[in-house]
């Protein structure tokens, strides 16, 4: 799970999202720009410049580790969470297919194996840094963090289903993907209920 980004005002309604510019890029920026807001591509390298200069009033990065390696915490004072846009990192491996058709079964597997391998550690990698980084950023930065209202979510949820639904109807690759996605969530709902959101719940009973 990302976090919802940093920004230069408390956000307390979708109104507060009028107006300003985010580096926020892909599906999530046209989220955004359906919600008032202005989204702006800008390289990693460009951002931090960028928002302490007030060029970009918002952005999104990664999560804590990532964030505070970039010095975020020094431009914007308001950090908000959850990431609505990019509810979790993926490691893609493209391989042209001739040439993977060209490997033996044997080289397939060495391959198949490392990628899953590295995904796997990403995300473990991913998850143990965030909480030191998280701890750092409230202990030592004094940063405060805060919850995206239930409204603004609701909203930001509705415009996610518009943009996904425009683009499913302009692109038959992406309809396919979307649907099939769906349909796992709609499945793993039933699971889930049952085993992390009931463990949640259990531990805050306590």
């Amino acid at each position: 799970m990302q976090m919802g980004g940093w920004f230069n005002k408390k956000i307390e309604s979708v109104d507060d999202l009028k107006g300003l510019k985010m580096r926020i890029p892909g599906l999530g920026g046209k989220v955004f720009a359906k919600a008032g807001g202005t989204p702006v591509l800008l390289a990693g390298g460009e951002i931090y410049t960028a928002l302490d200069r007030g060029t970009i009033d918002a952005t999104e990065w990664v999560g804590p580790y990532h964030d505070e390696r970039l010095g975020l915490y020094r431009a914007a004072k308001f950090y908000y969470y959850p990431g609505w846009h990019e509810p979790g990192p993926v490691l893609e491996l493209i391989l042209n297919k001739k040439a993977w058709e060209s490997l033996s079964p044997d080289l397939q597997k060495i391959i198949e194996t490392a990628a899953a391998s590295s995904n796997i550690w990403m995300l473990s990698q991913f998850e143990a840094n965030n909480l030191a980084a998280l701890k750092k950023l409230k202990e030592e930065h004094n940063v405060q963090v805060y919850a995206f209202p239930d409204d603004v979510l609701k909203a930001l949820s509705g415009y996610t289903k518009e943009v996904l639904d425009e683009e499913s109807a302009k692109d038959a690759d992406f309809k396919r993907v979307y649907e099939a996605y769906q349909a796992f969530v709609a499945d793993n709902d039933s699971w889930n209920v049952l085993s992390e959101a009931a463990y949640q719940n259990a531990r805050s009973l306590h």
